[in-house]
């Protein structure tokens, strides 16, 4: 994968990433910096429900003509959220960019939210929430989450409540769009065959007339909650547990020993500690995973395990012993290299992903300006130590636990 991309701001300040690409099919989408953080309060879900209706209807097109612009082609429309970002693209045949590009601006620029479509929305995600809510594996992120940031922008599910969806009308959601997706907060990105003076010519063509003043308040600080232990009954047949720590943000370059811990005791890998230590020795869990969730200004390192009940306990010991093991003595040198080696060649398969590259494009430049290649990230991850790997247990180690029972 040619991680090779130029990066033009047009005289509106919406800064454009291209990164030229051979291929068969081709990719162009918007990433804005905002999500379920910045929405009003009495209004969480909202950043996934615009998300959802900026596809149903604009000033030129009915919600039919959207879906059908790009699907006639072959092509499909996309779009997530995030608890800080909005992605909206599509994926298509090369030979479509301008197809493509002058729909995302449409949608972008005058999407009007019918009130019609509103309402039928608020059923589908109505049905997404308590769908959601049926799968304790999954809910129990947001509601570990909810309790580690209580009170704060982060303290809250990204689908909202059915409470929150009903008060949605078509000028919230006008209002939302107004204020955010504006250029100053947003990336045009594309992958594609065309040269490159075409595509930038392209986005001044459909994206230059976008002139909005950025007026969104800056973000509150977080200030995790004090640890805690809760025990919810939800008359689940097998137990959840989540267990993690807030920790540092995305710009901190002790990631990247966060990140190697992470593959290290729950990575997807069937030689990860945890999995070795509580599935494949002892047989207590069918899943068990780790995972990090970096934030503009914090993070949060989770373990998970599905469990009998009888385990639970069991198992939490097992995690502390794996912590432990590595925050009071490292690592040895051979089982160190051997970790990095592996975490390395997973980064270089996932980059061969062509979506993923042209996702990583966008919110690449949206957080940090740039897009760090697979080798600068790979070698971040061989420069890190056995010190740094048992600061990052370390900071782990006194953890916060919600177990669904």
């Amino acid at each position: 994968m040619d991680n090779s991309y130029t990066l033009h701001t047009l005289p509106n300040g919406l800064r454009v990433a291209y990164s030229r690409s051979g291929g068969n099919v081709a990719y162009c989408g918007v990433a804005v910096n905002a999500g379920s953080r910045d929405e009003p309060d009495g209004y969480h879900g909202l950043a996934h429900f615009v998300e959802h209706t900026i596809f149903k209807g604009t000033r030129r097109r009915r919600a039919w003509h959207i879906l059908n612009r790009m699907e006639l082609v072959g092509g499909e429309l996309n779009a997530y959220t995030t608890k800080e970002e909005t992605l909206v693209y599509s994926v298509f045949p090369s030979g479509n960019m301008e197809r493509a590009a002058e729909l995302i601006s449409d949608l972008i620029q005058n999407s009007v939210f019918p009130a019609k479509e509103i309402e039928k929305e608020k059923e589908v995600v109505a049905e997404e929430i308590r769908s959601y809510r049926d799968t304790p594996s999954e809910s129990i992120y947001d509601d570990f989450e909810d309790m580690m940031f209580k009170g704060g922008e982060l303290g809250h599910n990204i689908l909202g409540t059915e409470e929150c969806l009903s008060r949605i009308d078509t000028d919230v959601c006008m209002n939302y769009l107004k204020n955010l997706y504006v250029p100053s907060n947003m990336v045009l990105f594309a992958v594609g065959s065309i040269p490159d003076d075409k595509m930038f010519r392209l986005a001044e063509r459909y994206f230059s007339s976008m002139h909005h003043s950025e007026v969104r308040k800056p973000r509150a600080g977080v200030i995790p909650s004090p640890p805690f232990s809760v025990v919810s009954n939800i008359g689940s047949h097998q137990a959840h547990t989540l267990t993690g720590a807030a920790t540092f943000g995305m710009h901190d370059e002790r990631k990247y020993a966060l990140l190697l811990l992470n593959n290290i005791l729950g990575g997807p890998g069937m030689n990860s500690t945890l999995n070795v230590a509580i599935r494949e020795r002892r047989g207590y869990a069918y899943t068990v995973e780790s995972s990090v969730t970096l934030f503009s200004d914090c993070g949060l390192f989770a373990i998970y395990f599905g469990s009998d009940e009888r385990h639970v306990k069991r198992c939490l010991k097992l995690v502390d012993n794996e912590i432990d093991r590595i925050a009071s003595g490292g690592m040895r040198d051979a089982a160190l290299a051997a970790a990095k080696k592996q975490f390395v060649g997973q980064l270089l398969v996932g980059s061969e992903n062509p979506e993923s590259h042209a996702l990583s494009l966008g919110k690449g430049i949206l957080n940090f300006g740039k897009v760090s290649s697979v080798e600068e990230i790979a070698g971040r991850i061989r420069a890190v130590t056995a010190d740094d790997l048992r600061a990052a247990a370390q900071m782990i180690a006194n953890r916060s636990t919600l177990t669904f029972l």
